[in-house]
């Protein structure tokens, strides 16, 4: 991909850029909003939602354990895990730190009133949230793991490993949405420009309902790890966010040139 892009000049770098968000909600009207500030044409198609646990009650046991303060930490790696938290209307103790995995997660809890305790400095994902977490506790701890249904125990493991105490419960479960055939006509004749990757399971979606997403349409992926998931199931990446951030991976997008003439837009 050519790594300039002609409107660079301009305050709308995406203008003329068809940019598909892959999750509704809240998140997705938010993501649609910064691709307009930047002049790309938004179009939202969820790819993936979210369904309860199929195990409640396990699920409703830990919060009731959260409420009454018998964990120390509490790890939170998905604004998914936020939208539970809050609709259970759960009150954190103060003595209960929060681990947030990345700044995106974090905006969504202090969105609903709750702290953040603790954000990876460096490494925004559950293998450097652990790391940091058993770097500040030496002794162990009592933690309570929220996680989707799908998620590998990359967290749980290695605070087990390091002697913590640790209780890893599902508190959701993510499931495929099949697109329209619009959208799906739209990305195989390649009328939408990029692709945004923005989690593993979007990225299984994506190469399972686009079987044939032309060379031409950008495949951008928020972050490295998200990056390898989506090569794992066979797409090409052609950008890759810096941070697992929106902002950054609207930013990357942004500094390439429109694969497409405008003529080649037209319906």
């Amino acid at each position: 991909m050519n790594q300039t892009t002609g409107n660079a000049a301009t305050d709308k770098p995406l203008g003329g850029w068809r940019v598909l968000v892959p999750r509704g909600g809240p998140w997705g009207d938010g993501v649609a909003a910064s691709l307009r500030a930047q002049g790309a044409v938004p179009v939202v198609a969820p790819l993936i939602n979210f369904a309860p646990t199929s195990d409640q009650a396990t699920l409703d046991a830990a919060l009731h354990d959260l409420q009454q303060g018998n964990f120390d930490w509490l790890t939170v790696t998905s604004a998914t895990t936020v939208d539970v938290l809050y609709a259970h209307r759960v009150t954190i103790p103060a003595a209960t730190k929060i681990a947030a995995v990345g700044e995106t997660t974090a905006a969504a809890l202090q969105a609903v009133g709750y702290r953040v305790d603790l954000v990876p400095e460096q490494d925004n994902s559950a293998a450097g949230m652990a790391e940091q977490m058993i770097a500040l506790e030496p002794g162990a701890r009592r933690i309570l793991t929220l996680r989707s249904e799908i998620a590998k125990p990359v967290l749980t493991r290695m605070l087990i490993d390091a002697g913590h105490d640790v209780r890893s419960v599902v508190a959701y479960r993510t499931v495929g949405v099949p697109v329209t055939e619009r959208i799906a006509r739209d990305v195989a004749s390649g009328r939408i420009n990029a692709i945004l990757v923005t989690s593993g399971s979007v990225a299984e979606q994506v190469s399972l309902q686009f079987p044939d997403v032309p060379d031409s349409t950008v495949i951008a992926a928020i972050g490295p790890r998200t990056a390898k998931d989506a090569r794992k199931v066979g797409l090409s990446v052609d950008v890759v966010a810096p941070q697992q951030t929106v902002a950054a991976l609207i930013e990357a997008v942004s500094h390439l040139a429109l694969p497409h003439a405008a003529d080649e837009l037209q319906p």
